[in-house]
């Protein structure tokens, strides 16, 4: 199955990205480090590409950036909000294409009463220790955390 989703991942990605470039001038998307009291943060693993991500995704129309934040972190993690997250950046992320941008905002204040039920997108999720991050993290999340946690300088690239 993860072999399968690795080689079909370039073939998606461009598919959902021709179909952005008539719908939309520009992709931007609302992700979170959602970060618990033991600085732990909390990944999940999409079903239709690999490693492990921080929940988030796109904004809608009609959607503000704070708006698709939570929408998302309900969605991937059972996450309500119940603080103002703080902006750490917008990157450039050039892997999916020459045209989209993430917010990234940093989540300290929250609750997730359940763990989120494993479905269709999601299949796994977790809270884990910046230094025991799951193998396949991907390179972008890693640089982040770096960013949060190390003050390794702030990237404009995601």
């Amino acid at each position: 199955m993860d072999e399968l989703r690795r080689k079909l991942e370039p073939l998606l990605r461009r598919v959902f990205h021709f179909y952005f470039r008539f719908a939309r001038g520009a992709t931007l998307g609302a992700v979170g480090m959602v970060i618990d009291g033991s600085n732990r943060v909390f990944l999940v693993k999409h079903s239709y590409v690999s490693g492990w991500h921080m929940p988030g995704g796109g904004v809608e129309t009609g959607e503000t950036l704070l708006t698709a934040l939570t929408r998302e972190l309900s969605e991937e993690g059972n996450i309500v909000i119940t603080g103002k997250p703080v902006l750490h950046g917008m990157f450039h992320n050039r892997r999916i294409s020459r045209r989209d941008h993430v917010a990234l905002y940093i989540v300290r204040d929250f609750r997730q009463d359940a763990p989120p039920t494993p479905n269709r997108e999601i299949v796994a999720h977790g809270f884990f220790p910046i230094d025991a991050l799951p193998p396949d993290t991907t390179r972008a999340v890693r640089a982040r955390i770096a960013e949060v946690f190390a003050g390794v300088p702030v990237s404009e690239l995601w």
